[in-house]
């Protein structure tokens, strides 16, 4: 507690400095501590008002921050995200990390389940889209799943991409890795929009079964997949997660099956119809994919090493 003792040589001083006399967590109420400084309440509050608008500033700077990071990282806990912090030059402790992530709702989250694991048995093909100009809508559709965490487990999401609109053409989420919900997507594509040239993929086990080939085997499809370890190999769906995670799931936060269901239903139809791109000229996939004009993009390869897209999503 503040001793309230020398009041009269206190009183000599200008305004300013009697004010940093004031303890706003001092027993004595805050108009009394006012009263015997001789100094007018309007004063105190206004300052304590612009040293609230500084924290707050600093406040959602941080959870700013901590939300990308997330979104980029999310089985990230609150040791990683200070060393972060640090990283980007805040000198905050990990308490008040953990207090952050607590109010933006983020945990820590192991590594989810492996989503693309090849079968011994399985017939796998080349990647044929290294160095290829992609100037039309159905030249070229790619295909991955992710996995979306909800607070009783993991889900899996499925989507089928046509890469000169960027327009997500179907998708699907179920609770298992069967290839089921992969050709059911699969099957929906085509009928509502007939077959591509070629169809891309990573050599996961749901995508190499006799299931998933034998439907574009059927419709006179090429198939290409993704060489071993190269995830930029199909980066225009690998762009898609990203958005749809950071835009949706991470943002909405939602707590079933059910709410995801509902929440992806409306994000996509937003994805296709509303959603302004830069790489398609601020076009949306649906104008892009019906008109077939301000798409495209070309698949480099340099020296075997890089694969990335002139045009992103």
């Amino acid at each position: 507690m503040w001793s309230w003792t020398g009041l009269k040589k206190v009183w000599d001083q200008p305004v300013e400095a009697r004010q940093t006399w004031i303890r706003p967590d001092d027993e004595l109420p805050l108009s009394r501590q006012c009263a015997l400084l001789k100094v007018t309440r309007s004063v105190v509050y206004e300052q304590k008002k612009r040293l609230l608008k500084a924290v707050d500033e600093d406040e959602c700077l941080l959870l700013r921050l901590l939300d990308e990071e997330y979104t980029r990282h999310p089985f990230y806990g609150s040791r990683r995200m200070t060393k972060y912090l640090h990283g980007c030059g805040y000198a905050v402790n990990r308490k008040r990390v953990q207090r952050l992530m607590q109010t933006l709702g983020l945990a820590g989250m192991p590594p989810g389940p492996n989503t693309s694991k090849s079968h011994p048995q399985h017939k796998t093909y080349p990647y044929l889209l290294r160095g290829v100009d992609i100037i039309r809508p159905n030249q070229v559709w790619s295909t991955d799943i992710t996995y979306i965490r909800l607070p009783r487990g993991f889900v899996y999401l499925v989507a089928i991409i046509d890469w000169y609109s960027r327009k997500v053409l179907a998708w699907r989420l179920s609770n298992t890795l069967d290839a089921g919900f992969c050709v059911d997507c699969l099957d929906e594509a085509i009928k509502a929009y007939g077959a591509p040239e070629i169809f891309n993929s990573d050599q996961g086990s749901q995508f190499t079964s006799d299931a998933f080939t034998g439907v574009l085997i059927e419709h006179g499809i090429t198939i290409s997949m993704d060489g071993r370890g190269r995830a930029l190999d199909n980066i225009f769906v690998e762009r898609l997660w990203r958005t749809v995670k950071y835009e949706e799931v991470y943002l909405k936060q939602h707590g079933s099956l059910q709410d995801l269901l509902m929440g992806l239903t409306r994000y996509f139809m937003f994805y296709n119809e509303e959603r302004l791109h830069q790489s398609l000229g601020y076009e949306t996939p649906e104008v892009v994919y019906r008109t077939a004009t301000g798409g495209g993009a070309k698949i480099v390869d340099k020296f075997n090493e890089v694969q990335e897209a002139s045009a992103l999503v």
